[in-house]
């Protein structure tokens, strides 16, 4: 965290409402992205644009590791400006079939002593179908940034568990074709019965569907993957695991926010005051880096099996490792962990604007140093 931002944030943000800073940082995102040349200008010089720190990731090029995880631009209304900011990619949303306000406020808590969030937003978004037409706008817009953009989707609330698989098809529909790859959020713990989908029985028709609405509706394979929690037993991530690889997902997120409140440091009071929610930020990182660890290790040992017998016959799913990254080191370890891109959202909000271009350099660096020491 810089000197500055550090004093900003101490004695005038912490004291502010935290949706309210929110809605204000989102709105100035909102505005930087729409003038003319300031985006551009800034992004090429936070992010580096080196062949050797980039990366290819199912067909797409990525600048960087360091990307913006979903829940911060849930309306894919500042993505130009989040990408100046340092940002390789950015994830919008989660974004649901229809238009929904999300549960009633206070319902984003700051712990500021585990650096974490507590959050219960209830996927408040503008609905999949505001957002597409948002996404083709900029889309057709000469001066975006051709930044990865991809697009995360959930249920919307009022929908019957029963029609869940509808609701996505629809969001899918509209969304496909204008994200760079397409995420289907399944542990968000902030929509009842929500978190139950990533039971396979659920999830392989779930997936299979919006695998199938995405072909329909683009004329290129939209990459698809999907968004687990940390709460999941070990052996249900290995049952994600072994999905994944059956029915040909590009990729797996792990993981998203957390149920648990072991381990804080925060005073019972504070954490009673923050309420029900997901966990976000530096609690999250050790259940993060365990899961990490499992579903590469798994998915390692499933296709060296498959190949053996067909070399041509399974792909491993890209691992994206989300949940309690806060320095270069943190997101270099995740990627020798077996991660392939990183995400982060909390520590950007405790770090300030400057955050991601710091990390992403410094992680670029770190990237380059092990390659001439190999």
């Amino acid at each position: 965290m810089s000197r500055r931002y550090r004093r900003l944030f101490d004695t005038v943000l912490s004291r502010l409402d935290a949706e309210r800073v929110h809605r204000v940082a989102v709105g100035a995102l909102r505005v930087v992205s729409r003038v003319p040349g300031v985006a551009p200008v800034a992004w090429r010089k936070t992010i580096r644009h080196d062949p050797d720190t980039g990366v290819e990731v199912f067909g797409l090029r990525f600048p960087g590791r360091l990307g913006l995880a979903a829940g911060f631009d849930k309306n894919a209304v500042g993505v130009d400006a989040l990408a100046a900011l340092g940002f390789a990619f950015v994830e919008v949303g989660t974004v649901t079939g229809r238009a929904q306000p999300g549960n009633p406020r206070p319902r984003l808590h700051r712990l500021m002593r585990d650096r974490a969030i507590v959050n219960r937003m209830g996927f408040n978004n503008d609905g999949a179908a505001v957002v597409a037409a948002r996404l083709a706008r900029r889309r057709r817009r000469r001066r975006a940034l051709p930044v990865v953009v991809g697009v995360n989707i959930g249920k919307t609330k009022a929908v019957p568990e029963d029609e869940a698989v509808a609701d996505y098809e629809a969001s899918t529909r509209m969304l496909a074709p204008y994200a760079d790859y397409l995420v289907v959020n399944v542990s968000s713990p902030n929509t009842p019965g929500l978190r139950d989908l990533q039971a396979v029985a659920q999830l392989r028709p779930l997936v299979t569907a919006v695998r199938a609405q995405a072909d329909a509706v683009s004329s290129r394979r939209v990459p698809l993957l999907v968004k687990i929690a940390p709460d999941l037993s070990d052996d249900d991530v290995l049952a994600v695991a072994d999905l994944a690889v059956e029915v040909g997902l590009d990729g797996i997120i792990a993981t998203n926010t957390t149920i648990s409140r072991d381990g804080l440091s925060s005073s019972p009071e504070e954490v009673d005051a923050a309420g029900a929610g997901g966990v976000s930020g530096a609690p999250l990182a050790k259940r993060s880096l365990e899961v990490l660890l499992l579903l590469s290790r798994h998915l390692d040992a499933v296709v060296d099996e498959a190949s053996a017998a067909d070399p041509d016959a399974t792909r491993r799913p890209v691992l994206i490792s989300a949940g309690g990254i806060e320095t270069a080191e943190d997101a270099y370890e995740r990627l020798r962990a077996g991660a392939t891109l990183v995400q982060a959202y909390t520590a950007f909000v405790y770090g300030g604007p400057s955050w991601p271009s710091r990390v992403q350099h410094r992680l670029d660096s770190m990237i380059m140093n092990a390659r001439r020491s190999m």
